[in-house]
């Protein structure tokens, strides 16, 4: 079994569900997850985990994303991009500087009412499910960030804009937002999400190359190992003679580390409180990041990644 993450390159027609199964047959295992949905219509950036990666799908799902959109003023969807039945249509008399001012104020924290055609859960059923039905349900409005914001490409009345945004920001509602600020409408004329976290679009997989890989036994090349994504965090190692311990999940102390390996952090006041730490045994395999209780002198298990043996 393949435990760690993919980068895949999500192709329009494909749901993130849709992806998921078809790596299940690449892979030959039931346990893979996605970090996230992506509209069937949009394509880029969609880190699925493996085995004990699947773990790691809400801390990825958190992670700051990337977008390129094309904005189409003068257009109001039910669906908010061009997928839907058309409410409205609006000629664009509206100076382009002006379109870019409205798009760049829309930098920073927003409100945002979900979409009825999306995934989210109200009450336990999905809200296109609802929409499909022909019912449309009061939603509250959501806090989100939009970090960055820019027009890339100007072929009025379309926009190409490039958005960094928190999780939980739609693009579809940001470019309808867009579109009733300026007072002409407008609707998301195509997706391409570019980056999630560390994964970045260039180095992103299609799923006829990942077939292609593992026919010739290649595939676990491209799987990256679940402590990469916490590379940043200092690492410590076990003592073999304390393996136990750390197998069973249990907390740590300082006496349960290779000396050479707790010695810099063994001056008063090195180790901070919730200093976190990736934590390998003895040979090397890593088993989790644990996090240290000053008031107990003890490391506890935050998530714990436990190989299979």
């Amino acid at each position: 079994m393949y435990h760690g993450m993919i980068n895949v390159y999500k192709e329009a027609g494909y749901t993130s569900h849709d992806v998921v199964a078809r790596l299940r047959g690449i892979c030959k295992q039931k346990k893979i997850g996605h970090t996230g949905t992506l509209d069937p219509d949009a394509v880029g950036v969609l880190p699925v985990c493996l085995g004990n990666g699947t773990k790691l799908c809400d801390l990825l799902a958190d992670r700051t994303k990337e977008y390129i959109a094309v904005l189409r003023l003068g257009i109001v969807t039910d669906t908010q991009d061009l997928s839907g039945t058309v409410l409205s249509r609006k000629n664009v008399e509206i100076d382009p500087e002006q379109v870019k001012q409205v798009i760049a104020s829309f930098q920073g924290d927003l409100q945002q009412i979900p979409p009825m055609y999306s995934a989210l859960k109200v009450n336990g059923k999905k809200l296109y499910e609802l929409a499909r039905e022909g019912k449309e349900i009061e939603r509250k409005p959501r806090p989100v960030t939009v970090y960055e914001i820019e027009v890339i490409k100007k072929a009025h009345p379309e926009y190409t804009i490039r958005v960094k945004c928190s999780k939980g920001t739609y693009i579809r509602t940001l470019c309808h937002d867009i579109g009733q600020n300026l007072g002409c409408g407008g609707v998301m004329a195509s997706l391409m999400r570019t980056k999630v976290g560390e994964f970045k679009i260039d180095q992103a997989y299609t799923l006829e190359q990942l077939q292609s890989l593992a026919e010739k036994g290649q595939l676990s090349q491209v799987v990256i190992p679940i402590e990469k994504m916490f590379e940043k965090i200092p690492a410590i190692y076990v003592r073999e003679e304390r393996f136990k311990t750390l197998k069973n999940g249990n907390q740590l102390n300082l006496e349960d580390f290779q000396p050479e390996s707790v010695s810099v952090y063994k001056i008063s006041g090195k180790i901070k409180d919730g200093q976190e730490m990736r934590v390998y045994d003895h040979r090397g395999i890593f088993y989790g990041i644990y996090s240290y209780k000053r008031q107990y002198s003890l490391f506890c298990p935050v998530k714990l990644f436990l190989p299979e043996v």
